[in-house]
């Protein structure tokens, strides 16, 4: 049995306290390691088209507020 299915087993077997608990810090664990990931893209110059783009569409007017 993998490490993944016996935390699954183990998982299934939580209160619902407790695992709402877990999804809570599951999510806010994969939002940080987006977060770290955006950032290294950023960094690396591989979001640098989407502020072209909206400096295109900014200059032929076309750009909407939010």
């Amino acid at each position: 049995m993998s490490k993944v299915d016996e935390l699954k087993t183990e998982i299934e077997r939580l209160p619902q306290e407790e695992f709402t608990e877990l999804v809570r810090w599951l999510s806010e664990k994969d939002w940080e390691w987006w977060h770290k990931e955006i950032e290294a893209d950023s960094a690396a110059g591989k979001l640098d088209f989407l502020v072209r783009e909206a400096l295109e569409e900014k200059a032929k007017g076309t750009l909407k507020d939010l």
